[in-house]
């Protein structure tokens, strides 16, 4: 692994759906070692890349890493080798809140690394109040970590930060997942934090989780789903990540508006394989909005999942992880 820049690098081991195509491991610790690399000091090991590998999110071994001044807390699962998936969480969220039914069947095959940006969870450092500033964060980590070349899967605001990375720096992208997100100055972007505080406010009501009425439906098909949901973020039971700090949420949800309300991006940049997917009834970022970047990122597949809301890739995840898992094995 390398860093680029001048700054100090390290790592630390701590423990009916519709498709529309568009035509118009753990590491033994006993054999750690640090090597120095480009002004940049790694903590490595020299044992078998992939021998005992972890495929299980639940599992994966939490790791910290410096650069530009942050140190990010991330996870890393899956073979090495090949192209690695990047995953670009949502609002709110730490490394506890990726679904393992979506992350686990792509690590069988995939190096995935899932990542706090900065100011979130236990990476160090503010919340930036851009979303551009976010990726640019993500692409200090990922240049980092050595990498030239991956592939993302991007959830809610994760895909308004991979949009934003993959516009300014195209060659770093080679697939591209986009889910339950919408472009730049999409429409009612900006109204996100109302709809959040009142979510929360129902969910604190009812001593339910937000996340239950946030991404999924009311009613008899969406409530299970939620609660299934929930209950799976829990899987893992050691070595969980710090919550998110109220003020990070609240620049966070500023950053989303400053997003909704900005000049749209040239889409038609986006050359990018491109999986686009969302629920039929999205209350947080709309799911015309998933329409709209599938109409304007040429070439690019489109999913919607019926009676279901923003976490519609949660609710179908039986029916998503496969289609996932193809596209990004093409």
């Amino acid at each position: 692994m390398t860093h680029e820049n001048e700054g100090h690098l390290e790592t630390e081991d701590r423990g009916t759906v519709l498709i529309v195509p568009d035509d118009g491991g753990p590491h033994s610790l006993s054999s750690v070692h640090t090597q120095h690399t480009q002004g940049a000091t790694v903590m490595s090991t020299n044992d078998t890349p992939n021998e005992g590998v972890i495929t299980s999110y639940a599992q994966a071994r939490a790791r910290t890493l410096t650069a530009g001044g942050v140190t990010h807390a991330y996870r890393e699962l899956g073979p090495k080798g090949g192209i690695p998936v990047i995953f670009f969480v949502h609002l709110a969220a730490t490394l506890d809140n990726w679904d393992p039914r979506i992350i686990d069947p792509i690590a069988k095959n995939h190096h995935v690394i899932a990542f706090d940006n900065r100011g979130v969870g236990a990476s160090t450092g503010q919340v930036p109040d851009t979303v551009e500033a976010m990726a640019d964060d993500a692409y200090t980590f990922i240049k980092a970590l050595g990498f030239s070349k991956i592939d993302i899967f991007s959830f809610s605001l994760g895909g308004f930060v991979a949009q934003a990375l993959v516009v300014k720096h195209p060659d770093l992208v080679r697939k591209l997942v986009l889910t339950g997100t919408g472009p730049k100055g999409g429409k009612d972007i900006d109204k996100v934090a109302g709809t959040t505080y009142l979510d929360m406010l129902r969910a604190t009501l009812t001593r339910s989780d937000p996340k239950e009425f946030l991404f999924f439906n009311r009613n008899a098909t969406g409530k299970p789903a939620a609660r299934a949901f929930v209950n799976r973020l829990k899987e893992r039971t050691v070595d969980r990540d710090a919550p998110i700090k109220v003020k990070a949420f609240q620049t966070q949800l500023k950053a989303i508006k400053n997003w909704g309300r900005g000049t749209s991006d040239d889409l038609s940049k986006i050359t990018q394989p491109t999986l686009v997917a969302n629920g039929d009834n999205d209350r947080m970022v709309p799911s015309t909005l998933s329409e709209d970047l599938h109409r304007r990122i040429e070439g690019s597949e489109l999913i919607i999942y019926p009676d279901s809301g923003h976490g519609g890739i949660f609710q179908f995840h039986d029916k998503f992880a496969p289609v996932a898992v193809e596209f990004l094995g093409r």
